[in-house]
């Protein structure tokens, strides 16, 4: 099957992966909370996914998951299998699940949900963390990134779709 990316969905991919790139190297992508990051690196994935498609998702996931991976400042990251498959598949679980219930809200959860459980399965299976750490990690992140997830998505689909129509 091939799939050809139209002119707009070329433009958007690469205009989140500059955003990406810029909240990767500055305080904005990675939030300090103690003994892990918060991220907001997952938004530009999922807006993404949400407008143009699994393929420019995937793509602009790609970006994060290298970034992590350039970045790396613990040996969980210096693995790209851990710092860049579960980033993959934040583009492609938010796009089928804005496909199924038509909420950003709720692609938004699922691409987060995506990230953490991704990263930290991932984390736990190859032995870079125990349980107890992977869930002290998930209780104090996810809410938060989650929540930030849905008020940002929300509110740039939306507007981007609005702006689109006229």
């Amino acid at each position: 099957m091939t799939s050809k990316l139209s002119v707009r969905q070329i433009t958007v991919a690469g205009m989140l992966s500059a955003i990406s790139i810029v909240m990767a190297t500055t305080p904005l992508g990675y939030i300090p909370l103690g003994i892990a990051n918060a991220t907001t690196m997952h938004i530009p994935t999922i807006i993404g996914s949400i407008l143009e498609g699994p393929y420019v998702g995937t793509f602009i996931g790609l970006i994060f998951g290298v970034s992590s991976f350039i970045r790396q400042n613990t040996p969980l990251f210096a693995d790209p299998v851990v710092a860049i498959l579960p980033r993959l598949l934040i583009g492609i679980v938010a796009y089928y699940t804005y496909k199924l219930t038509k909420s950003s809200g709720v692609a938004a959860i699922a691409g987060t949900l995506t990230n953490t459980v991704g990263v930290l399965g991932l984390a736990v299976l190859k032995k870079y963390l125990t349980v107890q750490v992977a869930l002290m990690v998930v209780l104090k992140n996810t809410i938060f990134e989650v929540v930030i997830a849905v008020i940002l998505t929300t509110i740039i689909v939306r507007s981007v779709k609005r702006y689109v129509k006229q």
